[in-house]
């Protein structure tokens, strides 16, 4: 077999082991409340991507750190307003890194009282950072949520089908997102709903999802289910044409 084949091959396996690993590590992990005390100083955007790149060189990404460096970046408009692009009738997702397909790094405008829809993140890890005004996040029960991590992908199969649970969602809980505030969630911890509670202010958060996710579940208060396309408002700060989000 040619070198370069094999070499595709070790570089598929890696990928793959690196994304199993991230969705097994949603069934542990919570969150951090404030940085770690010996973690790295992160100063600037460039500076939080880079970091962030090196720390999803290995299968074995330490969640933790990528939790710190999160918290540690501290906003600046100048660093990340060229990707903050706003639409008039809805929030918007802004690409700004892709991560080498190992993370995506997001930028989300959101308008004068914008709302996002109660949804999953497919079994990812999603950290969201306020850079500016403020966020608010309400949180749900995961309807039929298997124990065990083998029947999740019979649930994905379920959720598919638009199966419809025989319940009401569950709200557990509505958290305030203020400026600098890094928020967390994976699909064990819940569903949620974030909206912009203002009418007045403009609101900005920093997404980061690992492992990045193409289609994720939209839920409707009787719990039916739906499965909808995430795309990108704009990449790299240009705006997307329709068949490129």
């Amino acid at each position: 077999m040619a070198l370069s084949k094999i070499d595709a091959i070790d570089t598929e396996m890696e990928e793959i082991n690196q994304e199993k690993y991230l969705r097994q590590a949603t069934q542990y992990y919570c969150a951090l409340e404030k940085p770690l005390k010996y973690g790295p100083v992160i100063e600037t955007l460039p500076d939080l991507i880079s970091a962030l790149h090196r720390e999803f060189e290995t299968n074995y990404v330490n969640i933790e750190m990528v939790n710190h460096l999160m918290l540690s970046y501290k906003s600046n408009p100048k660093e990340w307003r060229k990707y903050a692009k706003f639409d008039r009738y809805t929030y918007t997702r802004n690409l700004v890194d892709a991560g080498n397909g190992k993370f995506n790094l997001l930028i989300l405008c959101w308008g004068e009282g914008h709302s996002s829809s109660v949804h999953d993140h497919a079994d990812s890890h999603c950290f969201m950072k306020m850079l500016k005004g403020d966020l608010r996040e309400k949180r749900y029960q995961y309807p039929n949520r298997p124990a065990n991590i083998e029947r999740v992908q019979q649930q994905q199969e379920d959720h598919q089908h638009g199966e419809i649970d025989d319940r009401q969602l569950v709200e557990i809980g509505e958290t305030p997102i203020a400026l600098n505030d890094v928020a967390y969630i994976n699909d064990n911890l819940g569903l949620h709903r974030v909206e912009n509670p203002s009418h007045a202010d403009t609101s900005v958060s920093l997404h980061l999802y690992c492992p990045p996710f193409d289609t994720c579940t939209v839920f409707q208060d009787n719990c039916k289910k739906t499965t909808s396309k995430v795309t990108f408002w704009s990449k790299y700060g240009v705006r997307t044409k329709l068949n490129e989000q």
